[in-house]
């Protein structure tokens, strides 16, 4: 797996203070997406012990209040093993600590890849917030917390991992702000 930076007291991209890893490699290409540079899997740093170290030595600090994986896609197909192998080691070394992942899949989506996909069963398992969806430019709004678009989903993963239905349980929800958008969009 490659990255492209490693942010460090980042508020933007979760609660609280973070430490983000911005990881190469996507898949889904979005109109208007703020991180085209990442789209590359090939592009940028090689996730080496050095990079993983500077992740700790971050997620150490008692202002830090987690770790958030955003890129790219940080699920991408070939991101997911050693991803799975870090997210693991990060809930091992830090319990306290949340992880939060931005990712282009929707729930549903990464809901049906689950059953036939071991790494990325534990990667779920495992990370407390997912922000997923793919960012639509006509549905673009600021006043939405932490995620760009209004079909993206702000998701309590342990939660509605437990449900027996598969009902999706909200860390925020963002819905009466997206409501409102959706109506207003023509186009969409």
């Amino acid at each position: 797996m490659r990255y492209h930076n490693i942010t460090k007291a980042d508020m933007l991209n979760g609660e609280g203070l973070r430490v983000v890893l911005w990881t190469s490699g996507c898949s889904h290409h979005c109109p208007n997406c703020q991180n085209v540079l990442t789209w590359d899997e090939n592009d940028g740093l090689l996730f080496d012990d050095s990079a993983i170290l500077e992740i700790y030595h971050e997620l150490e600090q008692d202002w830090c209040d987690g770790l958030t994986l955003s890129g790219g896609d940080p699920l991408f197909l070939k991101n997911r093993k050693t991803l799975r192998d870090f997210i693991l080691n990060v809930k091992t070394k830090f319990p306290n600590k949340t992880i939060w992942v931005y990712t282009g899949y929707t729930w549903e989506e990464l809901m049906e890849q689950r059953k036939n996909e071991k790494e990325l069963s534990e990667i779920l398992e495992h990370i407390d917030v997912l922000l997923e969806g793919k960012f639509v430019l006509q549905l673009r709004e600021e006043k939405l917390k932490y995620v760009g678009s209004a079909n993206q989903r702000i998701i309590d993963v342990p939660k509605s991992l437990k449900t027996e239905n598969g009902e999706i349980i909200l860390y925020i929800d963002n819905s009466e702000i997206a409501n409102q958008i959706k109506k207003e969009c023509i186009t969409c």
